[in-house]
C-alpha cells in the first residue's frame, strides 16, 4: 500500500502541492530566505482583537538580550490579572521566528483572555544547544519576574510549542521543574521534536510510512545535528536538549501532547506522554490517524480545525482552572 492509502481523505489532495525541505548547510540560507517570507499559519476562524508588543528582555548571563512579541487581548476586563502563555515557535531548530504564528497568537489571546509571550530565540546551528533553550528561559523568566506590571496572575503560566518548539517547550518544563524558580501549570506539546535518535541508526520501529512527507528523517538529523554541534543518536545528550533522554518525568506540570499517526514524531510523543502517565503527570494524549506534520497549517480542512481546536480548548481548560 501507498501513503495516498493512509492519508486522511481530506488531505490527499493536498499530497502534490505540499512544501518541501532538503535541510543542508548549503541550502539553509534559500530556505531560510524563502520561509521568512511565507505569511503567518493561520488562525482558527473567528475574530480575533489583540495588542501586539514587541521587546527585547535580558537574555541568558553574557548573551544578547531576547526579543519577545507580547500579545494581549484588546479588550480585557480591567483590574483582572490574567493567564499567561510562554509560546515557542518550530522550525527545526533552524529556520522561522515568532512571527511565523502571529496569527495563532492573537487568536489565543484574544479568545482565551490571556497574555501571549513569543519567544525569538536564537538558531542552530549558528547558536546551539543550550543557546535555544536558554533563550526561552530567559523569556520565562522576565515574563515571571514581571507578572504584576503586565497584568499576569503568576500563578497561571503555561508553556506551548509545536515540532521544535514543542521539544524546547517539553525541554523549558524540565528546566523550570529542576531550576525552581518559575512554576508552571500547564505545557502545551504539538507534535513536539523530543528525541535525537530519531531518524537515526540508534531509532527502534517506525509506524508504516510515518515522515515521508515534509518533515522527513534526513531533515530531523540535519535539525538536531544543527542543535547539538554533532551526529545526533550517540551518548550523553542531555535531557534539556532532547527530552526523550530525561530518566525522571515525575513533578512536571500536566501535559497536552498531540500529533498525526503519519508524523514522524509519532512514535517519540506517544512513548513520552506515556512516560509522563507513569511518572504521575495528568497527561491527555491525542494521536489523530491520517494527519502528518504541519497538516493543521492547511487551510480549509475540518480535520485541520478540529486539530487546532482541541489543543486550544486544552490550553483554554488549563489556564482557566485556578479562576475559582
Amino acid at each position: 500500500m501507498s501513503i495516498r492509502d493512509f492519508v486522511h481523505p481530506e488531505l490527499v489532495a493536498f499530497l502534490d502541492t505540499l512544501p518541501t525541505f532538503d535541510l543542508r548547510a548549503d541550502t539553509l540560507p534559500e530556505i531560510r530566505r524563502a520561509t521568512s517570507a511565507q505569511p503567518p499559519f493561520g488562525a482558527l476562524p473567528g475574530g480575533a482583537e489583540t495588542t501586539r508588543e514587541e521587546l527585547h528582555v535580558p537574555g541568558p548571563e553574557g548573551a544578547p538580550p531576547v526579543r519577545v512579541l507580547i500579545y494581549r487581548p484588546a479588550r480585557a476586563e480591567g483590574g483582572s490579572l490574567l493567564p499567561a502563555v510562554l509560546h515557542i515557535h518550530g522550525g527545526g531548530f533552524v529556520i522561522w521566528g515568532p512571527e511565523v504564528n502571529d496569527l495563532r497568537n492573537r487568536f489565543i489571546a484574544a479568545d482565551i483572555g490571556c497574555v501571549v509571550v513569543s519567544v525569538d530565540y536564537r538558531l542552530a546551528p549558528e547558536a546551539p544547544f543550550p543557546a535555544p533553550l536558554e533563550d526561552a528561559y530567559a523569556g520565562l523568566k522576565w515574563l515571571h519576574a514581571n507578572a504584576r506590571s503586565l497584568g499576569v496572575d503568576a500563578s497561571r503560566i503555561a508553556v506551548q510549542g509545536e515540532s521544535a518548539g514543542g521539544g524546547l517547550a517539553a525541554a523549558l518544563a524540565l528546566l523550570a521543574r529542576d531550576r525552581g524558580e518559575v512554576p508552571l501549570v500547564f505545557q502545551l506539546l504539538v507534535y513536539p521534536m523530543l528525541d535525537d535518535r530519531t531518524g537515526t541508526a540508534a531509532e527502534g520501529a517506525k509506524a508504516p510510512h510515518s515522515g515521508e512527507l515534509v518533515w522527513t528523517r534526513a531533515n530531523n538529523r540535519f535539525g538536531w545535528q544543527a542543535m547539538l554541534g554533532r551526529e545526533p543518536g550517540g551518548a550523553d545528550v542531555s535531557p534539556y536538549c532532547a527530552p526523550a533522554r530525561a530518566t525522571d518525568l515525575a513533578g512536571l506540570p500536566p501535559a497536552f501532547v498531540q500529533v498525526g499517526s503519519l508524523d514522524l514524531f509519532a512514535d517519540e510523543d506517544v512513548t513520552y506522554a506515556l512516560r509522563l502517565l507513569r511518572a504521575g503527570v495528568p497527561t491527555e494524549l491525542h494521536v489523530h490517524p491520517g494527519l502528518f506534520h504541519g497538516a493543521d497549517g492547511l487551510p480549509g480542512t475540518r480535520i485541520g480545525e478540529a486539530f487546532a481546536r482541541e489543543a486550544h480548548e486544552a490550553l483554554r481548560r488549563a489556564l482557566s482552572a485556578k479562576l475559582t
